[in-house]
């Protein structure tokens, strides 16, 4: 246990040793920072997609919606006639049911997979889009590193290295239709 406190305490000295060492001291890094999920909501190309996304998903409840009126109104059917369907019927009535539930089943197992793959097609598309623009942008600024604050967790930054109304303002111009 003692041996094994004595190598981490080791390993860490000689990682500072190697962090402040005259060579990484004197060197600067340029940082920026890009927030890809106000990217998404504030660009008018993010705003599109998300509507397409929200569009699908409403029509997807509709249907889910319609399913389960079909289903309610059999399970009523069924309540109500129990005592007066043959044996036959009943059993019918039942199997219905039963293919019905599990129709919408399918369905919205279906629908959540189809959702899910065209969001991250789309996500990935936008993504790809903003990629030269970002590193662009770097190039621009003199930036060594552009961290994206919707997948890096970062916990402060400072606002001067902010760069995402920028892509918004040169994504929108990129995507809009050309003026003739």
């Amino acid at each position: 246990m003692k041996r094994r406190y004595t190598t981490k305490a080791l390993f860490l000295m000689l990682m500072m040793a190697v962090l402040f060492s005259n060579g990484l001291a004197q060197q600067v890094v340029n940082v920026g920072v890009v927030n890809s999920q106000t990217v998404l909501e504030n660009s008018a190309e993010g705003k599109r997609v998300m509507a397409q996304l929200q569009d699908r998903d409403k029509r997807n409840q509709a249907e889910l919606s319609r399913r389960d009126d079909e289903i309610r109104e059999l399970q009523t059917k069924l309540n109500t006639q129990r005592l007066t369907l043959t044996q036959e019927a009943l059993l019918n009535m039942t199997a219905d049911m039963e293919r019905k539930q599990t129709d919408r089943k399918r369905y919205f197992e279906d629908a959540s997979r189809d959702m899910n793959e065209l969001a991250n097609r789309l996500f990935a598309q936008i993504q790809n889009e903003l990629l030269p623009i970002i590193e662009a942008l770097g190039k621009e600024k003199g930036l060594d590193l552009i961290f994206d604050l919707g997948r890096s967790g970062a916990v402060y930054f400072s606002p001067n290295i902010e760069l995402t109304q920028e892509v918004i303002v040169r994504y929108d111009a990129q995507k809009a239709p050309a003026k003739k």
